[in-house]
Formats: structure tokens, sequence, C-alpha cells
């Protein structure tokens, strides 16, 4: 099997929402052309994640519909290229919009549409609507199925989120992002992808767009091969903060063969050990004024 191409569209927004249809449509061709079986864009492409220190009501107008002409712009697209394209949106929502990736294969087909479970509450975030649940779909590549799942920005915080999508038998988790890329946000991804035997793809706004740095990665989370002594960098693609379409090559042999044979993801956990994390209780020093119940 040839590895998978992720094209990862670090890009800048163009600053309107037809700006960004516009930009984006043109940034799925040129990654196509360069070999992409899947395109991820950064977090609420939409709209450019452009919400904070603006009022709600004003960006609350950008939101558009997941059954919208923004959104099926690019369902039509992937049919066209014959590439999945993973498209973010400041989706309008019954109640307040969402934070939304929808995931559409090689022929246009819808795998999943999923809404950002962890909001940020603490900014502006707080007047989206949670989403709630994860999804994982067997998405048809040229490169045969793939198990995908996502996660968006501050999902990824949480390891309960990829944990889920492992469970639910994700191989890929597609991460959406807007904010610094640092060190121990990099660390978390690796643990994730780690921990659960599963490759992340993350892709993020460049340093042109305020309180973002690019650094877009892919890891691919097959820490140990048969003919190494020592553990090998999972990390085979981080990019630098420059806009551009940044392309992964994604060995699905060499992962599933891991995956079968390795001790970590779900091969001796004990969950009748973890009730204590289904509990609701939130206990000093971790209460917050603005926590929002499930």
């Amino acid at each position: 099997m040839e590895p998978l191409s992720i094209a990862l569209l670090q890009l800048s927004p163009a600053g309107t929402v037809a700006g960004n249809l516009e930009k984006g449509l043109a940034a799925c061709r040129r990654a196509r052309a360069l070999g992409a079986d899947i395109a991820l864009f950064p977090e609420m492409w939409s709209s450019g994640y452009n919400i904070c220190g603006r009022p709600p009501e004003v960006w609350k107008r950008e939101a558009v519909p997941a059954g919208g002409d923004f959104v099926r712009a690019f369902q039509a697209l992937a049919a066209e290229l014959g590439m999945a394209i993973g498209i973010t949106f400041l989706e309008a929502y019954q109640g307040g919009p969402r934070n939304t990736l929808t995931l559409f294969d090689r022929f246009g087909r819808e795998a999943f549409t999923y809404a950002k479970v962890h909001t940020c509450d603490f900014g502006e975030e707080r007047y989206l609507t949670p989403g709630d649940d994860f999804y994982v779909a067997e998405l048809d590549t040229a490169r045969g199925p793939v198990r995908v799942g996502a996660m968006i920005c501050y999902d990824r915080e949480f390891p309960e989120s990829a944990r889920i999508l492992m469970l639910k038998g994700a191989e890929l988790i597609l991460v959406p992002n807007a904010c610094p890329m640092e060190l121990n946000r990099l660390s978390q991804l690796r643990g994730r992808a780690f921990e659960n035997m599963t490759a992340i793809a993350t892709c993020n706004y460049p340093d042109t767009v305020p309180d973002c740095n690019g650094r877009s990665t892919v890891f691919d989370g097959v820490a140990y091969l048969p003919d190494q002594e020592d553990s090998r960098d999972t990390c085979i693609l981080r990019a630098g903060g420059e806009e551009g379409i940044c392309l992964a090559a994604l060995d699905l042999e060499q992962l599933r063969a891991y995956r079968a044979s390795e001790v970590h993801g779900n091969a001796y956990r004990r969950p009748g050990r973890y009730g204590l994390l289904t509990e609701c209780a939130i206990e000093p020093p971790f209460v917050r004024p603005d926590y929002r119940p499930s």
C-alpha cells in the first residue's frame, strides 16, 4: 500500500467568508495537484477564527449552516478532485453557533460532522454550543479505507478525547487548531499519539495570524520498530511558521502492524478500575465559576 498523503492547509484567512471560500477552494486544488489524499483546514476556517475580542452578536452573524453553500462547495470539490476534505466552520446552530468540522470523502459523501466538545468557556467560546459526542468513520481514500476521527484545538488538552476516538477504532485523528503550538502543546499531541497508537494530524494557522504560530504537525504514533533498538521519533511532519500547504506521508501498513502487536492503546487497559473518571464532581482547586456542566 502506498502511503496516505495528508495535506495540512496552514493558511492565513482572507478576512471574509466569501474570501475564505475562494482561498480555501484554491488551496484544495493545489493540495490535490501535490498528490494529497486528505486536505485539512485550521480551526473555524469560514471566519478565520475571528471571534476573539469581538462582541458575540457581531461574529455570530458570520455563522454558516452545515448544509449551506459554503460547506457544500467543499463537498462538491471533494467529489471533483477525488480527495477527502476536512472543512471547518463557525456553524449556525439553534441556541448558539458551534465550532465544527465536516469531513467529506473522495466521492463527496459526508463521513461525519463533529462539533468541538471542549469549548474554551474561559473566553469567547462560552457563547458557542458544545458538541455532544466524538465520531469515527471509515473514510474511503485512494489508499483504501481508513478509520478517521476528529478533535478540535482545546479538545486535544483532554486525554479522554483521543482515548474515546481510539476506543471507537480511530487510526487517524484530524485536529484543526487555532493557537500557539509551543513545546507543551506539541508534547500533548506526541503523547496522545503514543499512548493510543494513533496517527494525529494537526493543522494550525501560520504566524501571520494573531496568537498563532504555524507548526502544524503529523505524529504517526509508531514509537518502536522491530529492527531498531531504540524508540523512534513519531513526528513525521513539523511545519515552520510560514503560510503554506504541508504534506505528510502516513505509512498505514506500518501503523496497523504496530497496533496489532504493541502494548499501548486498548491492549492492557483495566477500565474496571477507572470508575472515578466518570464522576462529575469537581473539587478545589479546579472549581471555575464559568464551567458549564455537560
